[in-house]
């Protein structure tokens, strides 16, 4: 017990290498790793390493800031605006709680949002291009959950900022073009039930029944007879609504439905529509046996319903939609930048990414050698440097980010330092005389500690603007660097001193 208590870096050193190990090898282990991983280990690729498409492309918006505005003014102000603007209720956002109001159109300038707010009593302080950062965090979540549902597997997406402070949502797919890219995230995936029927004075209203919003569970896409449907779930408060207003429309009772897609007003019966990024994608009546449910106020004890479309690929992306919830606004496709690279190129990359990790480990190793001419200096100090590359790949593995270039070159930086750090180790303790007990070695090891703490903290400081500026690949390589710089002064280092120490006071004795 006591050789443990002495001895406890080098033991956290072994745990973080052998939780590494499963992480990077044992299959499944990273939790959300993509099934069907391929390779050796549970790396994941980016598109430098395993090919795809990145596309690139600003969302469609402009901002007003400092618009103050109550909570319970939020909702009049965006049907002001919409009505105003010719726009609809979805392409307005008021926030109080951020003093914002943004306009999801390109038809509307920033000086007409400024005239219209100030007509209805707001004097923004500044109208600007672009959407606000919370607006880019719900579409960054959004377009990750339609990668994941979709089939395309896997995928990543993020937020950049270009050299003119311009904000880019960022993302790439491995083994897509970028037309299967774009489809994916061309359309805000808008769903809307409808409530279709004649009013009093002749004219064929749509009414909205139901909003994505409403829908807590969705079932996959299934035939239903000539057409394909999703089964939903209705939320308990919105189908005590829907019931209601179903009821109050007519349609708990026998009907028909004759929907004219292209002159609705020539439309007759009881229709319900399926809308889908505002296109009716389906129409019909409601079954007997769901009118029966309306009548008779069951159907809120258990809300389900088929919503269906006329082709299984509409389905598909009425099934996504659904799942995935909506975009707040569309991406400006033309402003798009995409890069592609064809799956053997980067494979290429990956093998010669892995001779350059192998030239750079031969090199440190074969200066430390010649720098000391002591194996039993030299080994540990090469041991400990690799252990500490295990463990930055077991971490990347387990988060799953994916790799490219830059984090190649960041897992070198990380040998270069890491290999200093342990040399001016080395060099304090052993180029100042005789070691001769275990206090003159620790007084030597603080003091070296202390250089290469400082010189981290300055590493640190350096790069964590580059974490979250939103930089593209220069993130990257800064986060790798930042890990690696962590991982060394916290595992490593101490690990290698206590290692150190061994063999010095063992040779002395």
């Amino acid at each position: 017990m006591s050789l443990l208590r002495e001895n406890w870096r080098i033991a956290l050193l072994l745990v973080f290498v052998v939780g590494s190990g499963i992480a990077l090898f044992l299959p499944g282990a990273p939790p959300g790793a993509p099934s069907g991983q391929s390779g050796m280990t549970n790396l994941q690729y980016g598109i430098q390493l395993d090919g795809g498409t990145r596309l690139q492309a600003p969302p469609v918006g402009i901002t007003a800031e400092g618009v103050d505005v109550d909570r319970n003014q939020e909702t009049e102000l965006a049907r002001n605006l919409s009505q105003a603007f010719g726009l609809q209720p979805i392409d307005i956002r008021v926030a109080a709680g951020s003093n914002t109001v943004e306009v999801f159109s390109k038809n509307v300038s920033q000086s007409e949002l400024q005239s219209a707010l100030e007509e209805r009593g707001h004097d923004p302080e500044t109208v600007r291009d672009g959407v606000t950062e919370a607006t880019r965090n719900d579409m960054v979540e959004v377009i990750r959950n339609r990668i994941r549902e979709s089939a395309l597997g896997s995928g990543t997406v993020s937020t950049i900022r270009t050299a003119g402070g311009q904000t880019f949502i960022s993302v790439s797919a491995p083994d897509r073009d970028a037309d299967e890219l774009q489809d994916l995230i061309d359309e805000r995936g808008v769903v809307r039930i409808l409530a279709g029927y004649e009013a009093e004075n002749g004219t064929y209203v749509t009414t909205p029944v139901l909003q994505g919003d409403d829908i807590t569970d969705v079932g996959n896409v299934r035939s239903t007879g000539s057409s394909f449907g999703v089964d939903v779930t209705v939320a308990d408060g919105a189908a005590d609504r829907l019931e209601d207003e179903m009821v109050e429309y007519g349609f708990d009772q026998r009907t028909f439905c004759n929907y004219n897609n292209e002159d609705p007003q020539n439309s007759s019966g009881r229709c319900m529509l399926t809308e889908l990024n505002g296109e009716i994608v389906f129409s019909a009546r409601v079954r007997q046996g769901l009118a029966d449910l309306f009548a008779s106020g069951e159907f809120s004890e258990n809300p389900v319903f088929t919503s269906s479309t006329n082709s299984r690929e509409q389905a598909r992306e009425l099934e996504i939609s659904l799942k995935t919830g909506s975009l707040a606004t569309t991406l400006d496709f033309d402003q798009r930048r995409t890069q592609t690279l064809d799956p053997a190129l980067a494979e290429r990359f990956r093998f010669n990414s892995l001779v350059v990790g192998i030239i750079a480990v031969l090199a440190v190793s074969g200066m430390v050698y010649l720098r000391y001419k002591q194996p039993r200096v030299a080994l540990p100090m090469i041991v400990t440097a690799m252990s500490e590359v295990l463990i930055l790949l077991g971490f990347v593995a387990l988060v799953q980010y994916p790799l490219n270039l830059s984090h190649i070159a960041g897992f070198i930086a990380v040998i270069g330092t890491g290999v200093d750090d342990l040399i001016i180790i080395a060099d304090e303790i052993l180029q100042q005389g005789k070691v001769a007990t275990g206090r003159v070695f620790q007084n030597r090891f603080r003091k070296a500690f202390w250089v290469i703490g400082a010189a981290a903290a300055t590493t640190i400081i350096a790069m964590s603007p580059l974490t979250f500026l939103g930089l593209g690949d220069l993130s990257g390589f800064a986060i790798v660097t930042i890990v690696g710089v962590l991982v060394g002064v916290l595992v490593t280092r101490p690990a290698y001193g206590d290692i150190l120490r061994y063999l010095v006071l063992s040779e002395e004795e």
